[in-house]
Order: structure tokens, then sequence, then C-alpha cells
């Protein structure tokens, strides 16, 4: 009796684990449908802080997918210095920022980013910034970095967005994905 108990609480704590975990299954599934395409976005945010950033093109490219890791590009401009690099792990997902130099060198502010603290969505994932992260903020002296939250929504067949936000700050980045585009150039330290 006792092993159909233990065998009964099993397979309903994996049941339970699989229902919590679907959501993020489902966005990393949508975003890895998009593998090797690239898609237009624009800024549709107004803090003064990214003015430089509201008249340049912005091409977000879906790159390298495997079944724990996605590396998307995000060339603004000329600009490819940026790629956000999403994994999952069984409980949760990561964003991470891979920010490189013109010669592919790392720059001082990289691989800060944040992990899930709750299941999300299929379409709406946040990130809350992490020790890693909120440790380099403080050592690189922009403290009110730690206060990071970003998040990703996809809508399949619509749109994708990036957004960043903490008090006083939001950022906001959204790429049509009813139109391809051309793949861009490689980003800033990856092989061709």
């Amino acid at each position: 009796m006792n092993k159909i108990i233990t065998l009964i609480a099993f397979f309903g704590l994996a049941a339970c684990n699989s229902e919590t975990t679907q959501p993020q299954d489902q966005f990393f599934s949508h975003l890895s449908s998009l593998c090797g395409k690239a898609f237009a976005g624009k800024l549709v945010s107004d803090d003064t802080a990214d003015a430089d950033w509201r008249d340049k093109p912005m091409v977000m490219h879906v790159r390298q997918c495997t079944d724990n890791e996605i590396r998307i590009p995000l060339h603004v401009g000329e600009d490819r210095s940026r790629t956000w690099v999403i994994t999952r792990s069984e409980t949760s997902l990561t964003l991470k920022h891979d920010h490189r130099h013109e010669d592919g060198k790392e720059d001082a502010l990289t691989q800060y980013g944040g992990t899930t603290v709750d299941n999300g969505t299929d379409t709406r994932q946040e990130f809350p910034a992490d020790i890693f992260s909120k440790e380099l903020f403080i050592r690189e002296g922009i403290e009110v970095s730690t206060a990071n939250v970003w998040a990703i929504d996809i809508t399949p067949g619509e749109g994708f967005a990036y957004e960043l936000s903490r008090p006083n700050r939001f950022f906001r980045a959204e790429f049509d994905l009813r139109q391809p585009v051309t793949i861009p150039p490689a980003p800033w330290g990856a092989e061709n």
C-alpha cells in the first residue's frame, strides 16, 4: 500500500511540475519557431535616456537555437554589440545580455540579466535582476540598475517586444513578426 501511495505522490508531483513549467516551455517554443529569421523593430517608449535610439533602425535576429538556449542579436543602426541569450532549465528561464566590442572582446557591462521567479505566461516572461547582475551594477557604479526587471513579450505571427523597467525608467522596443527582413551580419564577437 505504501508503494502505491508513493507512486501516486510521485506522479502527482511530476504532473504539477509539468503544469508549472508549461507556460515557459510554450514561450520557449514560440521563440524557437523564429529561429533563423530576422525582424525589423523600433523604439516605442519615450524615455529621454533613449533619445539616441529613436531614429535608428533596429533588427533582431533569432540566430542560434538549441533545445535549451536561444541567441538573439540586436542590431541598432550599425551597432552589433548586443545579443540576448535566453536559456531554460527544468524550473525557469534566464535572460542574459552578451555585450561585445567591435573586436569581439566582452564589454565591462556584460552577462547581466535575470531569471524568472514565476511561471509567467506563454506570451510574456519577466526577468528580475539576479545577484550577479546586482553586484556588477554596484561595482560599475550604476546601483540604480539593481532594480531592473526585463521582459519579453511574444505574440506568435504578430509581434515581439523587449522591455526594461525600474522606478523612473522604462524602455520598450517592438518588432514586427509578420514580415521577416534580410538576415543581418553576425554580431560582434560571433563566428560568421
